[in-house]
């Protein structure tokens, strides 16, 4: 191999080897009347490797969904940066940030008001190409036929209306749009939480499918953690704006570093009664502070079964720091946690 061909090929390979995405510091504050705000996300920080599916979990009013709309900037960050292949998001304004959107789409949690109800489905499809003055007319009507065929439809559907469509074929175009550009990363935000249970499986294998054909990159916000198990191949969990753990999907669910994932995954039912029988449930006392005016230290100890309170919890916030190979965790008192997991969970 010649000098000219190495040095050729090992930005190449350096390239795929550095993440498609980096999260640093993001905060998000939404301003609430005079002086209060409401801290959505609180200083997040993670990296997604290309062609991975990065799992995103926590309860509702967590910031999930926040976090996914700062990372295609639908919405604009406080502070911190979202890095996307080498480019800075959050300093590009106007065309330069336009132009960027193409490599990153999304696909919404409910998948009708998501689709312009006044547009026929051929031209929700082909409104990426036109906005970016892709293709000609006759090459749009193929690639949008293509897009129909590539997710389950029949692709002379293109003439047709949302509303004649059922939740999971709508959700089906919603995908085949954020195809429509061939973009390295989707931020798919609870994709299949509005749909029946049988269709869910068919939309999951169906972004598998195409995550091989197409090698994607996924974020994907979910609530059902068994969900997030099949497709993920990390998960992260946020509590109240801040990431409490991150690890390969594997290891979270046999091995929990905090336990607030520990509560959450002992919720997840196992369709055996004898196993499910001898399941220990963790109980959460409290409610959940309001981000508003979230605890000092640890935001998680006013519900935490472990928590030293008053002491280091109360006083400190942890770090979220590598506890194992792989396994990051932001509790003074992972080591305490770190266990096989229950039988059946």
């Amino acid at each position: 191999m010649s000098s000219a061909t190495a040095a050729a090929e090992q930005p190449a390979s350096q390239a795929a080897q550095d993440p498609l995405l980096r999260v640093v510091d993001v905060v998000k504050h939404f301003t609430v009347g005079v002086a209060a705000s409401v801290k959505a996300v609180d200083g997040v920080s993670f990296d997604v490797m290309r062609g991975e599916t990065l799992g995103l979990v926590g309860e509702s009013g967590c910031g999930k969904s926040t976090l996914g709309r700062l990372i295609t900037q639908l919405i604009p960050a406080s502070s911190g940066s979202v890095v996307f292949d080498g480019t800075n998001l959050t300093q590009l304004r106007g065309e330069a940030l336009r132009l960027q959107r193409q490599h990153l789409q999304m696909i919404f949690q409910d998948p009708f008001a998501s689709l312009d109800p006044r547009m026929t489905v051929g031209d929700i499809i082909a409104e990426p190409l036109i906005n970016f003055g892709l293709l000609r007319r006759r090459d749009r009507d193929k690639r949008v036929q293509e897009l129909l065929r590539v997710v389950g439809l029949n692709p002379y559907f293109n003439n047709r209306y949302p509303h004649e469509f059922s939740g999971g074929q709508r959700q089906r175009i919603g995908i085949a749009r954020a195809l429509a550009l061939n973009p390295k990363l989707i931020v798919c935000d609870e994709p299949v939480s509005a749909l029946d249970v049988s269709i869910q499986a068919q939309i999951i294998n169906l972004l598998e499918d195409l995550q091989r054909e197409f090698n994607l990159t996924y974020i994907f916000i979910a609530h059902d953690l068994s969900v997030v198990r099949h497709i993920s191949d990390r998960v992260m969990v946020m509590y109240l704006g801040k990431v409490v753990e991150v690890a390969p999907s594997e290891d979270l669910y046999n091995s929990q570093a905090h336990p607030y994932t520990k509560a959450l995954l002992s919720a997840i039912p196992v369709p055996d009664p004898r196993v499910e029988s001898k399941r220990r449930l963790v109980e959460l006392s409290g409610e959940i502070p309001s981000p508003l005016n979230p605890p000092s230290g640890c935001h998680f100890h006013t519900r935490c079964p472990i928590a030293r309170v008053p002491g280091v919890c109360s006083e400190e916030e942890p770090p979220l720091e590598r506890k194992s190979d792989g396994h990051l965790a932001a509790c003074h008192f992972a080591e305490e946690m770190i266990s096989p997991a229950q039988p059946g969970s």
